[in-house]
């Protein structure tokens, strides 16, 4: 299982350079639903309705998991950790349920790869 980030979701919708990698680890991964509403967001910019990417994350068997307190509260704890490398608070709520769950984390980001916070970041491309 790993946590997919919102960039490695998009590349694998759009087909681009590490989509692959993601098509690979769909089955069984999670999101968090901050993630999986900047994807809904990124189609809304397109003129596309997002209903049907969740519906399409839950036929591909990822879950979406609902940002909790302690997701909010590790978020918090990281954001000096990953301050320099300009991470988001989605960047850091991803991370977050990857630290909670212990588990890799999927991303095109390559400003992760340079932040260590207990998880292992996998880049995509």
């Amino acid at each position: 299982m790993k946590v997919l980030d919102a960039s490695a979701l998009l590349a694998f919708l759009q087909g681009e350079a590490g989509s692959k990698v993601v098509a690979e680890a769909l089955r069984g991964s999670c999101m968090s639903a901050a993630n999986a509403a900047e994807c809904g967001a990124k189609l809304v910019e397109c003129g596309l309705p997002p209903a049907p990417l969740f519906d399409q994350l839950r036929l591909h068997g990822v879950e979406i998991v609902p940002v909790s307190a302690m997701h909010a509260l590790c978020a918090a704890e990281i954001h000096a950790s990953t301050r320099s490398r300009g991470l988001s608070l989605g960047d850091r709520l991803c991370l977050a349920l990857a630290i909670r769950r212990e588990l890799s984390v999927l991303t095109a980001d390559r400003a992760w790869a340079e932040v260590d916070v207990g998880v292992d970041v996998i880049l995509i491309r």
